[in-house]
């Protein structure tokens, strides 16, 4: 079972240090501590960045790392992915 609070703890700790607001998946991967590798996990749920991108529609620009972590499980969820 995925724990959702702690999967979005772990993408704001990842996330947080982009230089917000950002306009792409781009403006992320400075801000990644394994670059676009770094991986998400919990539960049955591990996914890395890079392949979050690909599951995910994106409505840049986001100003905050919260918005944006938000809007990342929100899809996550629509997609029954959590």
């Amino acid at each position: 079972m995925v724990d959702k609070d702690d999967l979005r703890q772990q993408m704001i700790e990842a996330f947080e240090g982009a230089d917000y607001p950002i306009n792409s998946p781009m403006d992320l991967v400075p801000a990644l501590p394994q670059g676009p590798g770094t991986k998400f996990e919990s539960g049955d749920f591990s996914m890395t960045a890079m392949e979050l991108n690909t599951k995910l529609g994106g409505d840049f620009p986001y100003d905050s790392v919260d918005a944006f972590v938000d809007d990342v499980v929100e899809q996550l969820e629509a997609q029954d992915l959590l």
